[in-house]
């Protein structure tokens, strides 16, 4: 079972920034893919990048060009860079650790507190 922490929330006015981590421990990181999810009021949980254990990374259309996904396997953390941030990716934001299996993302059943990011219009 993994443990997952996610830090680096806030509120940011529209087209700020900010960086989440997210540390990781109980399981071996290294051999897990990793994403961010995020969920705003009244609206389902939403996959938002991943990164798979070679690096290789994907990302939902609408975080496309803004966002940027990372792993340093040295620390066991998974950071998500957000520039260029709006008031609709206002949410909680998770991450998760899981596997690529048949083309696609499967979320494992650990997730962390979320952090906040609130974006200003």
């Amino acid at each position: 079972q993994v443990q997952l922490g996610e830090s680096g929330g806030g509120l940011v006015q529209t087209g700020g920034s900010l960086r989440l981590s997210c540390a990781a421990s109980g399981n071996i990181f290294s051999r897990n893919a990793m994403a961010w999810y995020r969920q705003a009021p009244g609206k389902q949980r939403e996959l938002v990048a991943t990164v798979a254990t070679g690096g290789s990374t994907t990302y939902a259309d609408s975080v496309k060009g803004r966002f940027t996904i990372s792993r340093d396997d040295a620390k066991a953390t998974v950071y998500l860079q957000m520039n260029g941030l709006k008031p609709e990716d206002t949410a909680v934001y998770y991450c998760n650790s899981g596997v690529w299996l048949f083309g696609a993302y499967h979320p494992g059943g650990s997730w962390g507190q979320g952090t906040q990011v609130t974006v200003s219009s």
